[in-house]
């Protein structure tokens, strides 16, 4: 039988209110997974918990608790409605022990193939969504350039649908990414507005490396000139002249796939 815990004052359930905070999230070295998907995906990429709170009136709580080796808490839905992120709160929310991030010591360990860089991003949803579409599209590394990084936002861990577990960011400065591709010899394609060509008119190599800027001012000048194709995704709207930056991304990405696939 799960232990209870009934007040709004007890010290666990001020530790999952403080962690919506990035600082507090450092700090702590913790952060918060309320939904069962991702936490079985965080599991799965050798994540731990350091305890779960549950509560067997609301939706998904049917997840088996049985083999947890870390506390598991029952709670009533309206003390899971104070804590969880969502506003329709699951019977699951787990505080998990975060990882640290990878950086430019850790380059070595990248394998052959595409990489995804993002160039100052800080949108949680629009980098959420970019690490899934990076992860259905093959692009084992991503790099995220001159920004601090809050992997465990939650809103990153939800619209990620759990990539954000995969252990492949790389949290760098320009200087560190371009070395690498330079290096390691890798085609840099660049997204830009005023590119020269359409990214259906160009032969992407398997070491390619995507490269976007954030939508309102774009690439920083440095990557406009060190990049090697400076592309740009027709369009034959009236309004439209941009996409969303995640969106974009995935139209690269998903180009980039296509030409390795037929390759092979």
């Amino acid at each position: 039988m799960l232990e209870k815990i009934t007040s709004f004052q007890n010290p666990r359930v001020k530790l999952i209110k403080r962690l919506r905070d990035k600082k507090d999230r450092e700090h702590e070295q913790r952060f918060v997974i309320d939904d069962p998907r991702d936490l079985e995906r965080a599991l799965g990429a050798g994540y731990r918990v350091d305890f779960a709170f549950y509560c067997p009136t609301l939706p998904d709580s049917q997840f088996q608790f049985a083999k947890a080796d870390y506390p598991v808490f029952e709670v009533s839905a309206d003390l899971m409605q104070k804590v969880s992120y969502r506003t329709n709160p699951s019977a699951v929310l787990a505080v998990m022990h975060s990882h640290a991030l990878l950086g430019g010591d850790q380059l070595t360990r990248i394998i052959e193939g595409p990489i995804l860089a993002l160039v100052g991003l800080e949108k949680p949803g629009n980098i959420g969504a970019l690490l899934r579409s990076a992860d259905a599209a093959g692009f084992k590394t991503i790099f995220s350039i001159d920004t601090p990084l809050d992997l465990y936002n939650p809103n990153i861990i939800r619209s990620s649908t759990g990539a954000c577990f995969l252990n492949n960011v790389y949290t760098l400065k320009t200087s560190q990414a371009l070395t690498f591709f330079k290096d390691r010899r890798y085609q840099i394609a660049a997204a830009h507005l005023e590119g020269d060509r359409s990214l259906y008119e160009t032969d992407f190599a398997d070491n390619t490396a995507i490269v976007l800027g954030t939508e309102d001012v774009g690439l920083p000048e440095i990557w406009s000139r060190q990049a090697d194709l400076l592309l740009k995704i027709p369009m034959i709207g009236v309004i439209s002249d941009s996409l969303n930056v995640s969106v974009s991304g995935a139209i690269f990405m998903y180009e980039v796939l296509r030409q390795r696939l037929r390759r092979l």
